[in-house]
Formats: structure tokens, C-alpha cells, sequence
């Protein structure tokens, strides 16, 4: 006796709550350096945030007489939403944003696969222009010895503060850093004695700089991209449409804020510096807010990655990805609808099947 069954025929075996674990061990180890270079403050951050979003899904699963967090996607939510704070912020701030992100823009649109926007970016976003005083301010890391001062401005709205203001015609982000007094790690100047790599850029890939708590260091962040990847949880033509058009854009025009014309932009310090690479693998990459297609996903990757140069080089913003995938979020349904997947068997209109 067969069974005839509709497709599909073949199932990967992984379901919702295995796919965002797969994303909360991609994302442990940047957590885990936050809290080693800021500290147990940065761990209260990260704990603030996790719990908020799990109660918040909680009550509303009460509400609704559902039970959703079984999936495990509030957790993600809030540990992205703690990894996006300031780790010296007040702790109501990313309490705000985890409840924010669930009960508003998860819960409000019909829960999970529903939302129009990755939760835990809209909520970070909505508390940056609500505290953007707070969201602006970041603790040094320990591994930077500094004694004269305890907080700064992350390096990438440092250089567009001194940029804005006209004193930096003519310097690259490189000697505008230097001419600010900016510290380095003892490990990243060693660097740059035996190989001549900035030590600024040094620090920005391994972590040794002010920022949020989960960014800072983009080393773990592209290894938690990788083991993504190799679980097929993404794919890569997001993150690699989103950082390759931004460095294009950077390469060819950055230069021009800074009076050094064209093709002279700082392509790999303007990679490692904010949440570009946090927001390439891990926000962009959503599965419900972004492109279905492979073709639309190149589309959306370089729409992101076009928004986040022009914010950055040209806007009143210095760290701007969020804003950028919130944008193309937006515009996510309309690129799936003129980028539909061909049917087997479909032909066009008014041709023959043959």
C-alpha cells in the first residue's frame, strides 16, 4: 500500500527552538568577552535584558492562553537587546527595549513569524532616539589602560564628532584618533611594532575598544557568523552583500568627509568599527524580516549596506545599521513579491508548455 503525500517530502529535522539555540551559542562567546572587558555591569546589562523579554513573553502567553517560549526566540530577543546597550547604561533603558521588542513589535503583529522587523533592532533603536544620551556613551575596557579617564565616545563617533566639526581636513580616522589621545592595548601596539597594522584596528577586531557590550569584539562575532552558516541557520548572501557593498561605497566615496577625494575611504576600520558585523549576521539575517530568495537576499544585503554608508558618512548618525535594516525591513515585501521563486513546471504568460 503507498501513501501519497503532498510536498514537502524531505524535513532538515531542526525546528524553531533548535534554530535560536543554535543563535544563543553563536552569540555566547561575544557575551562572554563583554563581560570579561566591562565586567560584572555588563553581565547585570545582559541579565536585565534576558529577563524582560522572557517575563514579558510570559505574561502575554498568559493573556493569550498560548505558550511560546518554549521556541526560545525571547531569549534571543533579549540577549540581542543586551548585547546592543552601553554597558554602564541604566538598567531600566534595556529593560524598556526587551519589553518594547516582545510586546510591541513581536506580540502586537501576531507573534513570532509575523513581526515586520527583527524585535530586539526596533527596540534598540527605539531606546537609542528615547536615551540617546546614555546610548551614546561607552565604558573603556579594561584591557586599555587609561587612568585619566573611565568612559569615552566609541572610536566611530569620535571620528565623526571631530569630522563634523571641520578640524580633521586632510587626516585619515587613524590620525584623528591619535590626535585625540585615543589609548590602545599594550597587545595591539605590539601588533603594530612586528606588522604595521594600525593598532586602533587591531583593537576594533579583537574587542579592546568602547562600544556595546556584545559589538566590541568582531572577532567572535564572525566566528558565531561561521557556526551559523555551517548549521545552515543563514545562508551567506546577506552578510556578505551587506559588508561588501558597504565597503565599496566606503572605499570609493568615504574618503570625502574627511577631504581626501575619492577612492581614499577606510574600507577594514570602517568594517570593525559599531555593530556592522553584529548587524550583518545576526539582525539582517532574520528569517521572518528578511527575503525569502536568494536574489532578493543580495538585494536586501546591499540596500542595508548602501543605507548604513550613506547614515554614517553623510548623516547626523554615527552608527546607523540598525536604522538601515529597520528601512529595509520595510521594503521587505516588495522585494519578495518581484523576486518570486519560478514554479516548477510554470510558464509565462500567453508562452506553451512544451
Amino acid at each position: 500500500m503507498r501513501t501519497v503525500s503532498t510536498s514537502p517530502h524531505l524535513h532538515s529535522g531542526a525546528d524553531t527552538q533548535r534554530i535560536m539555540l543554535y543563535v544563543v551559542y553563536a552569540l555566547l562567546p561575544s557575551c562572554a568577552w563583554g563581560v570579561f572587558v566591562f565586567g560584572l555591569r555588563a553581565a547585570l546589562v545582559l541579565a536585565v535584558s534576558l529577563a524582560a523579554a522572557v517575563l514579558t513573553e510570559y505574561l502575554l502567553d498568559l493573556v493569550s492562553k498560548e505558550s511560546t517560549l518554549w521556541d526560545c526566540s525571547a531569549i534571543v530577543t533579549g540577549l540581542l537587546v543586551g548585547m546592543n546597550m552601553p554597558p554602564a547604561i541604566s538598567l531600566y533603558i534595556p529593560a524598556i527595549a526587551s519589553v518594547f521588542a516582545i510586546a510591541v513589535v513581536k506580540w502586537t503583529f501576531g507573534g513570532l513569524g509575523a513581526n515586520w522587523a527583527n524585535p530586539a533592532m526596533a527596540g534598540r533603536v527605539f531606546v537609542f532616539f528615547s536615551f540617546t544620551s546614555q546610548m551614546s556613551t561607552f565604558s573603556l575596557p579594561r584591557t586599555i589602560k587609561a587612568v585619566e579617564v573611565a568612559s569615552q565616545a566609541s572610536p566611530l563617533s569620535l571620528v565623526k564628532t571631530v569630522a563634523s566639526s571641520g578640524q580633521s581636513v586632510g587626516l585619515t580616522s587613524m590620525q584623528i584618533l591619535a590626535q585625540q589621545g585615543v589609548a590602545t592595548s599594550s597587545f595591539a601596539d605590539r601588533v603594530q611594532a612586528a606588522t604595521g597594522i594600525s593598532a586602533y584596528n587591531v583593537d576594533a577586531f579583537f574587542g579592546n575598544i568602547p562600544g556595546c557590550i556584545g559589538e566590541v569584539s568582531k572577532l567572535l562575532l564572525i566566528l558565531g557568523g561561521i557556526y551559523l552558516l555551517m548549521k545552515k541557520v543563514i545562508t551567506w548572501h546577506i552578510p556578505v552583500s551587506f559588508i561588501g557593498s558597504f565597503a565599496v561605497l566606503t572605499w570609493v566615496f568615504g574618503g570625502l568627509p574627511l577631504g581626501l577625494g575619492f577612492f581614499h575611504g577606510e574600507v577594514l576600520a570602517s568594517i570593525l568599527r559599531g555593530g556592522l558585523i553584529l548587524g550583518a549576521f545576526f539582525m539582517a539575517t532574520d528569517m521572518v524580516t528578511s527575503p525569502v530568495t536568494h536574489k532578493g537576499m543580495l538585494v536586501f544585503g546591499c540596500g542595508c549596506g548602501a543605507f548604513t554608508f550613506l547614515f554614517r558618512t553623510f548623516g547626523s548618525l554615527p552608527e546607523a545599521t540598525s536604522v538601515a535594516i529597520l528601512l529595509m525591513n520595510i521594503v521587505t515585501p516588495t522585494i519578495d513579491r518581484f523576486m518570486k521563486p519560478r514554479l516548477f513546471g510554470e510558464v509565462k504568460k500567453g508562452g506553451a508548455q512544451g
